[in-house]
């Protein structure tokens, strides 16, 4: 009986033994699998893995960055909207959130979570996965398409712990923990913490207060599920398990909690598209100059940058508040002067247009058409010219421009082409005078409906902003005085003289003649017929001259005296540079715009080299500005130093933010092209040039009359509220001084009899049409 129960308990004995030795091999088992599976994974077996190279730069798809003068991102040129920041650009409460939601034992794993792992596998992920950040990473990095098949799935898996690790030993966690922010795809082309927290928070990722952060954090769980956009209550509650994990992990206090949670989202979206955001006439100049840029500026294997991948930064002149301050003085003023011109278009029957026949209105409008997106796509589609014409006339809805914001219509695409025909268009370039940096660059008005860019593209008729080339060539020439006078009486040009076939007789404006003038008051009255008597002193070539040194593009500029009163057409970018010649000592200096251009990594690849030459004298240029300072006293710009309010109707409902009052030196020149198809006004002080452009898309879209049309009201408002704005801001200084007189000066310009015949003869604002 006891040798029965003997055998009885062996044998139980060895049945556990057996069992135990059964589990301990099964359990080897498993672990050689895993073993080999790893190994296997390791040798490429299941697929390449990436090597040393992809390793050490994993980051891929990085936008070039456009960076103005103070260091603001102006914009980016993507195929992902990815921007880098480096790790001491994160907040800490960013950073805590992330750990405390997504890996809080991320300081004391190399990448893979062993306890993370076994709680994952033994209660089948309810409590938890065990993917950590390195893990993540790995996956964002390398793996392309997550496989929806389990087993392959698992092998992934497997091969994203072989990367983790690698990641883990290549780079610091401060290092992962950036390149996981730079890398998540936060949707609605915010790619990386930087473009997230500018697209919905409007502010760099250093500014993100704790609940913003805990908002960007959440969507790492799932960001189609988490888009602030579709699922904002989704998002606020996943936000608010973000600050749970932050305060059980004590980043934060139970009462800091409760008042973060019980917030609102306060989401600011700010899209960055191309069309949208500061600068964006100038961003797509420096799109098309990168474009041109990379084609003559390989890389060292001779393959070409990609300027939507490779991460560039692209450092340009612009300061982002001038740049600001010049759109927002843009707006203001055009906004305000096209509630006019639409009320004086009201009783116009061929509006917008004027001064045509309708058979030339049926020219611009067929034009137009053809020149159009949709002609283009129906005759791809292989429509003939009357179906395509036709559909011209159908009504149907759209959303076009208003200065109250994008609306919704119904229209038939033709009057959609005349509407837009009748929105007054505007450019503004503002540039340094002594260095050539341009600060601010505003192209048209709205760069999503009208992509034409009128500060360089655009070419138009200058009409008396051309007249101080003139005066400045007979300075230099002839060396006349500010205070020399000439008979203010009409005056003709005979035929055969210049190439002439008739006689040139120009008439000033208002038919005013009589007495004499000095040069000051004939250029700040913007008198014809005294600057067609100083054309014809020097003739048209020694004036042509001067303008080409000056970068003016003379090619189809005749050698004709008409070009005094700004026949030609030139562009807004090669006036500014031609003006700050005179605020600069007779030396010239092109227009610069980008400095310098860098690799992803800092390494320089362009820098800019000023290009500048002696155009005249510095004696020439004071004299000049000298006498562009009497069109601001007492001419036609005067309005610039009026303190008061009051006026005309024109003053009330078209001189944006009158009255001005300055009294600091300013040398300038208004402009007004025939029928008032132009509007100019130049202006300078020692340190700032700026010009600016306003006008219709055609030269038959324009105001009835010149107290409307005349550069003074059309384009000096917006000179007055940017220069006002950037006296405003100190930071800027920009100069109230002076213009620099030169250490020897034989011309003289103290004309203080000029300025009692100026007041006598109460100098009326210009109206210098010809």
């Amino acid at each position: 009986m006891a040798k029965s129960k003997t055998k009885r308990k062996a044998g139980k004995e060895s049945a556990e033994r057996r069992h135990i030795k059964t589990f301990w091999k099964i359990f080897g088992g498993f672990l050689a699998v895993v073993f080999l599976l790893f190994l296997f994974a390791s040798w490429g077996f299941f697929g390449s893995l990436p090597d040393e190279t992809s390793l050490e730069n994993p980051e891929k798809n990085l936008a070039t960055q456009i960076v103005g003068s103070d260091g603001v991102m102006l914009g980016t040129f993507y195929k992902e909207n990815r921007t880098p920041v480096k790790y001491e650009q994160l907040p800490d409460h960013l950073v805590n959130a992330l750990i405390a939601t997504e890996d809080v034992r991320f300081y004391k794993h190399s990448g893979i979570d062993a306890k993370g792992t076994v709680r994952a596998v033994a209660f089948l992920g309810s409590r938890g996965g065990a993917s950590t950040i390195s893990q993540q990473l790995a996956k964002l990095f390398f793996t392309e398409q997550v496989s929806r098949n389990k087993l392959q799935r698992g092998l992934q898996k497997i091969k994203e712990w072989i990367i983790a690790t690698r990641l883990e030993r290549r780079y610091t966690k401060e290092e992962i923990i950036t390149m996981y922010f730079n890398e998540y795809d936060f949707l609605n082309q915010a790619v990386g913490i930087q473009s997230a927290s500018k697209i919905y928070f409007s502010k760099e990722p250093s500014e993100l207060t704790t609940g913003e952060a805990a908002t960007l954090v959440g969507m790492f769980k799932n960001s189609s599920l988490y888009n602030p956009l579709k699922n904002p209550v989704g998002v606020r509650n996943r936000r608010n398990v973000v600050l749970a994990q932050m305060a059980k992990y004590d980043f934060i206090s139970q009462d800091v909690k409760d008042s973060l949670q019980a917030q609102e989202l306060n989401i600011v979206y700010s899209p960055q598209g191309h069309n949208e955001g500061i600068a964006t006439y100038f961003r797509e100049y420096t799109r098309a100059f990168m474009a041109d840029w990379v084609k003559e500026n390989p890389k060292a294997d001779g393959s070409k940058y990609d300027i939507y991948s490779d991460g560039l930064k692209v450092f340009t002149t612009i300061d982002s508040k001038m740049q600001e301050y010049a759109e927002e003085a843009v707006d203001m003023h055009m906004a305000n002067i096209q509630k006019e011109f639409h009320e004086q278009n009201k009783k116009n029957k061929t509006a917008p247009f004027r001064d045509i026949t309708e058979e030339e209105t049926e020219k611009i409008l067929d034009a137009s058409m053809r020149r159009s997106d949709r002609w283009r796509i129906m005759k791809n589609a292989g429509k003939s010219d009357k179906e395509i014409i036709d559909s011209f006339k159908e009504e149907t809805k759209m959303r076009v421009f208003s200065w109250s914001g994008d609306k919704d219509t119904v229209m038939t695409p033709l009057d959609s082409i005349r509407y837009y025909k009748g929105i007054l268009q505007a450019s503004l370039m503002s540039m340094d005078p002594q260095t050539g940096e341009v600060k601010a660059w505003v192209g048209g008005i709205d760069y999503k409906h009208f992509k034409y860019d009128m500060v360089k593209k655009g070419k138009r008729q200058i009409g008396s902003t051309f007249k101080p080339f003139v005066y400045a060539t007979v300075i230099d020439q002839m060396h006349m005085s500010p205070c020399d006078t000439l008979p203010n009486t009409p005056y003709c040009i005979p035929a055969g003289k210049y190439g002439l076939l008739k006689e040139w007789c120009p008439k000033n404006s208002g038919g005013k003649y009589g007495g004499m003038l000095s040069l000051k008051s004939a250029l700040a009255q913007s008198i014809n017929t005294v600057t067609a008597r100083l054309i014809d002193r020097v003739g048209p070539q020694p004036v042509i001259d001067l303008v080409e040194k000056m970068d003016v593009d003379t090619d189809e500029m005749p050698a004709a005296p008409s070009i005094a009163l700004g026949t030609p057409d030139v562009s807004l970018y090669e006036m500014v540079g031609a003006y700050s010649t005179f605020a600069n000592q007779g030396v010239y200096i092109k227009p610069s715009l980008i400095y310098r251009i860098e690799d992803k990594n800092g390494t320089v690849l362009y820098q800019n080299v000023p290009e500048t030459r002696d155009v005249i004298s510095d004696e020439t240029a004071f004299v000049t500005l000298s006498l562009m300072e009497g069109v601001t006293q007492y001419g036609s710009g005067g309005r610039l130093r009026h303190t008061y309010a009051g006026g005309n109707s024109v003053y009330k409902n078209a001189v944006t933010g009158y009255p001005y009052g300055f009294t600091n030196p300013i040398a300038g020149k208004t402009g007004t092209t025939q029928n008032n198809s132009d509007g100019w006004f130049m202006g300078m002080v020692p340190n700032l040039a700026t010009g600016v452009w306003v006008g219709g898309e055609d030269r038959s879209v324009h105001f009835s009359n010149t107290a409307y049309g005349q550069g003074a009201t059309m384009a000096l408002p917006i000179w007055a509220i940017y220069m006002r704005k950037c006296y405003e801001d100190e930071s800027l200084n920009v100069s109230k001084d002076p213009f620099q007189r030169p250490d020897k000066i034989t011309i003289t310009t103290d004309c203080s009899k000029w300025k009692e015949e100026a007041e006598d003869e109460k100098i009326p604002d210009e109206l210098d049409i010809y």
